[in-house]
């Protein structure tokens, strides 16, 4: 079939809308196909209703047309996830709608390959869109009036986004790197001298996709790893799981590392940045972390060391997660400090706090012939932390090439 541009909303309440930038598709020399997602009624004029969409749910259309608009939203949803999940003919996606609206599209273009256009006009889009988002590229944009009719405000807006996903199908970018496999490392403002060192020694053979360690970057890093996009993992920089059990900002879940576990991708990890919790301003640490060392990142981001009791709970639930994954796995440990802020006359620097972190891991991990933790004399950043990196990353790739798994 051939490839057209998906449009996405309530035709019940936001119809003009959704015809106004169907209108622009055609327009641009492209086929749309206006999607009914309405609880409360179904659009007949709509190339997909309303009902073909709610009969994608596992528990029929009748879990989806219900009088409680709250699970009727939700069910709408899953449902939509799963009829978008069975498209073949999909060469971008724009969606509109309010917070409603917004709540039933996201999760289905979260669950489209990274790469296809998905566009979002959304009142809610000037606020936190972390939850709708995700790990995707979703792009959202704000529709600075209501989705409600179209005006002066709402033309522009909604032309905007139609001409851009038009513009988005119409120009895509050319393959690059489609000729080497690609490998996901992670990495963070402490740990960045350690990655591009590794980036630098595995140009030549991987496409080297890295990842900033806060929360969705974990997250999408591991949304590739079940997609089938990454060959390996180089998580250098396993800091999330600090925010995760401490509460900081940037967690990427209680889901992390299982797509690893999953998948049973080869591994190689490390310890890059557990020494920091992170919070935004000064103003904005709980109060029951008052009197702890802290070292502001800059004016948005205040970093916190952590504890040995907190490096042990982190060193135990890593371990745990290690001992779950089923392909080749190598965690080094960098004896040295694991951060830029964690060497020796560093505001971090804390041997004791470190120790605890690695005997946790060493009690905790199953060790067998293909899952080993690694003791190295160095700092995370230093080069001979980052070859040793480099080499056993080689080494489980070409381990798993030959069939062996834990």
């Amino acid at each position: 079939m051939a490839a057209r541009a998906y449009v996405i909303g309530t035709c019940d309440t936001k119809g003009a809308e959704l015809r106004y930038a169907c209108g622009l598709l055609r327009a641009a020399g492209l086929e749309p196909v206006l999607v009914d997602i309405g609880t409360r009624s179904d659009d007949g004029d709509a190339d997909i209703r309303a009902a073909d969409v709610a009969a994608s749910h596992p528990d029929g259309p009748q879990a989806v047309f219900i009088d409680d608009r709250g699970q009727a939203v939700a069910a709408m949803a899953e449902a939509l996830r799963r009829f978008l999940g069975t498209r073949t003919d999909i060469a971008g996606v724009l969606g509109m709608g309010g917070s409603g609206g917004t709540a039933m599209i996201a999760p289905a273009l979260r669950e489209l390959d990274v790469g296809l256009p998905k566009l979002l006009v959304s009142t809610v889009a000037s606020g936190n869109i972390a939850p709708y988002v995700g790990p995707s590229d979703i792009a959202m944009m704000p529709s600075v009036t209501d989705v409600a009719g179209i005006n002066r405000i709402s033309r522009q807006v909604l032309g905007n986004a139609a001409n851009a996903l038009a513009g988005m199908i119409r120009n895509r970018i050319p393959e690059g790197g489609a000729d080497k496999p690609a490998v996901g490392l992670t990495m963070f403002g402490v740990t960045t001298d350690c990655v591009n060192q590794v980036t630098g020694m595995l140009d030549a053979d991987y496409d080297c996709l890295v990842f900033h360690a806060t929360g969705t970057g974990g997250q999408s890093m591991e949304k590739l790893a079940d997609s089938g996009m990454l060959a390996g993992v180089l998580d250098v920089t396993t800091t999330e799981v600090c925010d995760l059990l401490m509460g900081g900002v940037f967690s990427a879940g209680e889901g992390r590392l299982d797509a690893i576990a999953r998948t049973g991708l080869p591994y190689v990890g490390s310890c890059g940045a557990l020494d920091m919790v992170n919070f935004g301003a000064p103003g904005t640490v709980p109060a029951h972390y008052q009197g702890r060392t802290f070292y502001e990142h800059n004016p948005q981001v205040t970093l916190m060391r952590t504890t040995a009791e907190e490096n042990e709970r982190m060193g135990r639930w890593i371990g745990d997660k290690l001992n779950r994954c089923r392909g080749p796995v190598r965690f080094l440990i960098p004896e040295g400090g694991v951060s830029l802020l964690d060497a020796p006359g560093q505001p971090f620097h804390d041997p004791e706090a470190d120790a605890a972190l690695f005997r946790a891991l060493e009690e905790t991990v199953q060790q067998t012939a293909d899952r080993q933790l690694v003791r190295l004399p160095h700092n995370i950043n230093e080069p001979a932390f980052a070859r040793a990196l480099v080499e056993h990353f080689r080494a489980v790739m070409a381990e798993h090439e030959r069939g062996g798994s834990a």
